[in-house]
Protein backbone atom coordinates (compact mmCIF):
# COMPACT_ATOMS: atom_id res chain seq x y z
CA UNK A 1 0.00 0.00 0.00
CA UNK A 2 1.61 3.52 -0.76
CA UNK A 3 2.07 5.84 1.64
CA UNK A 4 1.17 9.47 0.60
CA UNK A 5 3.74 10.97 3.08
CA UNK A 6 7.52 10.93 3.98
CA UNK A 7 8.97 9.20 6.80
CA UNK A 8 12.16 11.48 8.45
CA UNK A 9 14.01 9.40 10.60
CA UNK A 10 15.87 11.21 13.10
CA UNK A 11 18.54 9.31 15.59
CA UNK A 12 20.09 10.51 18.80
CA UNK A 13 23.91 10.34 18.76
CA UNK A 14 23.88 10.15 22.88
CA UNK A 15 20.94 7.88 23.97
CA UNK A 16 20.39 6.01 20.43
CA UNK A 17 16.99 7.09 20.33
CA UNK A 18 14.88 6.74 17.27
CA UNK A 19 11.90 9.03 16.17
CA UNK A 20 10.23 9.49 13.20
CA UNK A 21 8.08 12.30 11.54
CA UNK A 22 5.74 11.97 9.18
CA UNK A 23 5.31 15.01 6.43
CA UNK A 24 2.61 14.73 4.34
CA UNK A 25 4.08 14.72 0.32
CA UNK A 26 1.53 17.84 -0.54
CA UNK A 27 3.81 19.22 1.95
CA UNK A 28 6.98 18.62 0.65
CA UNK A 29 5.36 19.79 -2.76
CA UNK A 30 3.74 23.32 -1.12
CA UNK A 31 7.08 24.17 0.30
CA UNK A 32 8.94 24.04 -3.19
CA UNK A 33 6.46 25.86 -5.19
CA UNK A 34 6.75 28.29 -2.49
CA UNK A 35 10.42 28.58 -2.44
CA UNK A 36 9.83 28.68 -6.19
CA UNK A 37 7.93 31.45 -5.78
CA UNK A 38 9.68 33.42 -3.53
CA UNK A 39 12.99 33.32 -5.75
CA UNK A 40 11.27 34.02 -9.08
CA UNK A 41 9.95 37.27 -7.02
CA UNK A 42 13.23 38.36 -6.04
CA UNK A 43 14.49 37.64 -9.41
CA UNK A 44 11.96 40.27 -10.60
CA UNK A 45 12.78 43.08 -7.68
CA UNK A 46 16.39 42.46 -8.48
CA UNK A 47 15.48 43.47 -12.08
CA UNK A 48 13.17 46.46 -11.73
CA UNK A 49 15.56 47.56 -9.07
CA UNK A 50 18.01 47.24 -11.58
CA UNK A 51 16.05 48.95 -13.91
CA UNK A 52 15.45 51.58 -11.58
CA UNK A 53 18.90 52.11 -11.05
CA UNK A 54 19.63 52.43 -14.97
CA UNK A 55 16.89 54.69 -15.44
CA UNK A 56 18.16 57.27 -13.04
CA UNK A 57 21.35 57.29 -14.14
CA UNK A 58 20.45 58.47 -17.62
CA UNK A 59 18.32 60.91 -16.45
CA UNK A 60 21.10 62.39 -14.43
CA UNK A 61 23.36 62.10 -17.79
CA UNK A 62 20.51 64.14 -19.81
CA UNK A 63 20.31 66.69 -17.01
CA UNK A 64 23.75 67.44 -16.51
CA UNK A 65 23.61 67.79 -20.77
CA UNK A 66 20.81 69.99 -20.59
CA UNK A 67 23.00 72.20 -17.52
CA UNK A 68 25.79 71.90 -20.02
CA UNK A 69 23.64 72.69 -23.57
CA UNK A 70 22.00 76.06 -21.11
CA UNK A 71 25.64 76.84 -19.74
CA UNK A 72 26.66 77.01 -23.69
CA UNK A 73 23.22 79.13 -24.52
CA UNK A 74 23.87 81.78 -22.20
CA UNK A 75 27.64 81.80 -23.60
CA UNK A 76 26.52 82.46 -27.10
CA UNK A 77 23.54 84.30 -26.15
CA UNK A 78 26.24 87.11 -24.27
CA UNK A 79 28.43 87.05 -27.09
CA UNK A 80 26.05 87.94 -29.51
CA UNK A 81 24.62 90.50 -27.49
CA UNK A 82 28.45 91.85 -27.35
CA UNK A 83 28.69 91.60 -31.21
CA UNK A 84 25.41 93.38 -31.72
CA UNK A 85 26.39 96.11 -29.52
CA UNK A 86 29.69 96.85 -30.63
CA UNK A 87 28.40 96.25 -34.61
CA UNK A 88 26.03 98.97 -33.38
CA UNK A 89 28.58 101.19 -31.98
CA UNK A 90 30.84 100.93 -35.14
CA UNK A 91 27.91 101.87 -37.15
CA UNK A 92 27.54 105.17 -35.15
CA UNK A 93 31.10 105.93 -35.28
CA UNK A 94 31.40 105.48 -39.31
CA UNK A 95 28.79 108.17 -39.06
CA UNK A 96 30.21 110.27 -36.96
CA UNK A 97 33.50 110.26 -38.96
CA UNK A 98 30.99 110.77 -42.53
CA UNK A 99 29.66 113.64 -40.49
CA UNK A 100 33.34 115.02 -39.14
CA UNK A 101 35.05 115.12 -42.63
CA UNK A 102 31.86 116.72 -44.37
CA UNK A 103 30.98 114.26 -46.71
CA UNK A 104 27.38 114.76 -48.18
CA UNK A 105 24.68 113.29 -50.16
CA UNK A 106 24.14 114.32 -53.33
CA UNK A 107 20.51 113.89 -55.25
CA UNK A 108 21.11 113.63 -59.03
CA UNK A 109 18.51 112.61 -61.96
CA UNK A 110 19.68 110.45 -64.90
CA UNK A 111 22.14 112.49 -67.41
CA UNK A 112 20.05 112.21 -69.86
CA UNK A 113 17.13 114.76 -67.99
CA UNK A 114 20.20 116.12 -65.33
CA UNK A 115 19.96 119.72 -67.42
CA UNK A 116 15.73 120.00 -65.95
CA UNK A 117 17.56 119.84 -62.39
CA UNK A 118 17.09 117.78 -59.25
CA UNK A 119 14.05 115.38 -58.94
CA UNK A 120 11.85 115.23 -56.35
CA UNK A 121 13.21 113.12 -53.40
CA UNK A 122 11.81 109.65 -53.32
CA UNK A 123 10.12 108.33 -49.45
CA UNK A 124 13.40 105.81 -48.88
CA UNK A 125 15.75 108.92 -50.35
CA UNK A 126 14.29 111.10 -47.97
CA UNK A 127 14.22 108.59 -45.24
CA UNK A 128 18.01 108.28 -45.80
CA UNK A 129 18.67 112.07 -45.18
CA UNK A 130 16.72 111.98 -42.07
CA UNK A 131 18.88 109.12 -40.36
CA UNK A 132 21.96 111.17 -41.79
CA UNK A 133 20.81 114.94 -40.41
CA UNK A 134 19.61 112.62 -37.02
CA UNK A 135 23.17 111.36 -37.12
CA UNK A 136 25.13 114.81 -37.75
CA UNK A 137 23.23 116.01 -34.54
CA UNK A 138 24.15 113.45 -32.22
CA UNK A 139 27.67 114.56 -33.65
CA UNK A 140 27.18 118.25 -33.20
CA UNK A 141 25.71 117.27 -29.30
CA UNK A 142 29.23 115.51 -28.32
CA UNK A 143 31.01 118.21 -30.03
CA UNK A 144 29.29 121.44 -28.98
CA UNK A 145 27.57 120.50 -25.82
CA UNK A 146 29.75 117.74 -23.92
CA UNK A 147 30.97 121.23 -22.27
CA UNK A 148 28.15 122.66 -21.22
CA UNK A 149 25.58 119.66 -20.11
CA UNK A 150 28.88 117.94 -18.29
CA UNK A 151 27.48 118.90 -14.65
CA UNK A 152 24.00 116.73 -15.60
CA UNK A 153 25.39 113.57 -18.03
CA UNK A 154 25.93 111.29 -15.26
CA UNK A 155 22.45 109.16 -14.57
CA UNK A 156 21.76 110.37 -11.50
CA UNK A 157 17.72 110.69 -10.69
CA UNK A 158 15.25 107.66 -11.00
CA UNK A 159 13.55 107.30 -14.29
CA UNK A 160 10.29 106.89 -12.07
CA UNK A 161 8.80 107.19 -8.77
CA UNK A 162 8.54 103.33 -7.78
CA UNK A 163 9.62 100.25 -6.14
CA UNK A 164 12.01 97.78 -7.58
CA UNK A 165 10.92 94.52 -8.18
CA UNK A 166 13.97 93.29 -9.66
CA UNK A 167 17.29 92.69 -9.64
CA UNK A 168 20.74 93.23 -11.76
CA UNK A 169 22.42 90.42 -12.60
CA UNK A 170 21.72 86.59 -12.79
CA UNK A 171 17.76 85.38 -12.32
CA UNK A 172 15.35 82.78 -13.31
CA UNK A 173 13.82 83.45 -16.37
CA UNK A 174 9.95 83.95 -15.53
CA UNK A 175 9.17 82.61 -18.87
CA UNK A 176 11.33 79.59 -19.36
CA UNK A 177 12.30 79.01 -16.10
CA UNK A 178 16.30 78.79 -17.50
CA UNK A 179 18.87 80.30 -15.77
CA UNK A 180 19.47 84.06 -17.39
CA UNK A 181 21.18 87.65 -16.86
CA UNK A 182 19.23 90.02 -16.50
CA UNK A 183 21.07 93.35 -17.80
CA UNK A 184 18.99 96.47 -15.65
CA UNK A 185 16.90 96.82 -13.20
CA UNK A 186 12.83 96.57 -12.84
CA UNK A 187 10.97 99.46 -11.53
CA UNK A 188 7.36 99.14 -10.54
CA UNK A 189 4.76 101.92 -10.48
CA UNK A 190 0.89 102.86 -11.74
CA UNK A 191 0.55 102.21 -15.26
CA UNK A 192 0.75 105.62 -17.48
CA UNK A 193 3.44 107.06 -14.67
CA UNK A 194 5.18 109.32 -16.55
CA UNK A 195 9.13 108.01 -17.66
CA UNK A 196 11.62 110.77 -17.26
CA UNK A 197 15.52 111.01 -17.96
CA UNK A 198 17.91 110.24 -15.93
CA UNK A 199 20.38 112.81 -17.48
CA UNK A 200 21.05 115.30 -19.81
CA UNK A 201 21.81 113.83 -23.71
CA UNK A 202 20.12 112.74 -27.37
CA UNK A 203 17.56 110.65 -28.05
CA UNK A 204 19.30 107.39 -30.46
CA UNK A 205 16.57 104.82 -30.06
CA UNK A 206 12.78 105.59 -29.73
CA UNK A 207 10.81 102.56 -31.39
CA UNK A 208 9.78 98.57 -30.77
CA UNK A 209 12.58 96.64 -30.10
CA UNK A 210 11.69 93.19 -29.66
CA UNK A 211 11.31 91.67 -26.20
CA UNK A 212 12.06 95.44 -24.81
CA UNK A 213 8.62 96.69 -26.28
CA UNK A 214 8.53 100.50 -26.59
CA UNK A 215 12.33 101.45 -26.24
CA UNK A 216 13.87 104.79 -26.12
CA UNK A 217 18.16 104.65 -25.57
CA UNK A 218 19.44 108.03 -24.69
CA UNK A 219 23.09 108.73 -25.21
CA UNK A 220 24.91 110.86 -22.55
CA UNK A 221 28.53 110.80 -24.40
CA UNK A 222 31.52 109.31 -23.15
CA UNK A 223 30.09 106.05 -24.07
CA UNK A 224 27.27 106.54 -21.24
CA UNK A 225 23.71 105.20 -22.27
CA UNK A 226 20.28 104.48 -20.62
CA UNK A 227 17.43 102.18 -21.99
CA UNK A 228 13.83 102.76 -20.77
CA UNK A 229 11.84 99.67 -22.01
CA UNK A 230 8.08 98.33 -21.83
CA UNK A 231 6.49 102.17 -22.23
CA UNK A 232 3.04 102.65 -22.99
CA UNK A 233 4.02 105.37 -25.00
CA UNK A 234 7.28 107.05 -26.53
CA UNK A 235 7.12 110.96 -26.25
CA UNK A 236 10.09 111.67 -27.49
CA UNK A 237 11.99 110.89 -30.88
CA UNK A 238 15.44 109.97 -32.35
CA UNK A 239 18.03 113.16 -32.22
CA UNK A 240 15.98 114.99 -30.10
CA UNK A 241 18.67 116.87 -27.29
CA UNK A 242 16.65 116.38 -23.78
CA UNK A 243 17.52 116.87 -20.21
CA UNK A 244 17.61 115.41 -16.81
CA UNK A 245 13.88 114.99 -15.67
CA UNK A 246 12.30 115.70 -19.01
CA UNK A 247 9.46 112.94 -19.63
CA UNK A 248 11.07 110.27 -22.11
CA UNK A 249 7.29 108.62 -22.30
CA UNK A 250 4.98 106.51 -20.08
CA UNK A 251 4.99 102.99 -18.04
CA UNK A 252 3.12 100.40 -19.70
CA UNK A 253 3.51 96.70 -20.46
CA UNK A 254 4.75 96.73 -24.02
CA UNK A 255 7.25 93.93 -25.18
CA UNK A 256 7.99 90.78 -22.91
CA UNK A 257 6.70 90.97 -19.48
CA UNK A 258 4.45 89.17 -17.10
CA UNK A 259 3.39 92.90 -15.68
CA UNK A 260 3.16 96.14 -16.25
CA UNK A 261 6.69 97.74 -15.30
CA UNK A 262 10.03 100.00 -16.13
CA UNK A 263 12.84 98.06 -17.84
CA UNK A 264 15.68 100.79 -16.67
CA UNK A 265 19.47 99.71 -18.02
CA UNK A 266 22.75 101.80 -18.06
CA UNK A 267 24.98 100.80 -20.50
CA UNK A 268 29.21 101.94 -20.29
CA UNK A 269 31.08 101.56 -23.83
CA UNK A 270 28.42 99.18 -25.24
CA UNK A 271 28.31 96.88 -21.54
CA UNK A 272 24.94 96.87 -18.68
CA UNK A 273 26.43 98.03 -15.51
CA UNK A 274 24.21 97.74 -12.17
CA UNK A 275 21.99 101.32 -12.47
CA UNK A 276 21.32 100.71 -8.55
CA UNK A 277 24.62 102.58 -8.08
CA UNK A 278 23.31 105.21 -9.69
CA UNK A 279 19.60 105.06 -8.33
CA UNK A 280 21.28 105.60 -5.26
CA UNK A 281 22.16 109.50 -5.84
CA UNK A 282 18.38 110.35 -6.89
CA UNK A 283 17.36 113.97 -6.22
CA UNK A 284 13.91 113.56 -6.47
CA UNK A 285 12.58 110.60 -5.94
CA UNK A 286 11.64 108.28 -3.03
CA UNK A 287 14.51 105.46 -1.83
CA UNK A 288 13.50 102.06 -2.92
CA UNK A 289 10.72 100.58 -0.44
CA UNK A 290 12.41 96.56 -1.46
CA UNK A 291 15.75 95.87 -0.60
CA UNK A 292 17.81 93.81 -3.04
CA UNK A 293 21.27 91.90 -2.46
CA UNK A 294 23.71 94.04 -5.49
Amino acid sequence: MRQPYFIVVLAHSLHGRLRSIRIHHNAIYFMLALAAVLLLSLAGLLSSYLRMTWKVADYNALRREAESLRARYRELQKAYTQTHQQLASLQLFASEVLTAYGIRRRLEGPADISREGALVPTYRETLEEYNFLRTASLARFHRAYTQVWRTNMRPSIWPVDGRLIGAFGDRRDPFSGAQSFHTGVDISAPYGAPVRATADGVVVHADYSGGYGRLVVIDHGGGVQTYYAHLARVDVIPGQEIRRGEVVGALGGSGRVTAPHLHYEVRVAGNPVNPYRFLAEASYAAPPRKDFPF
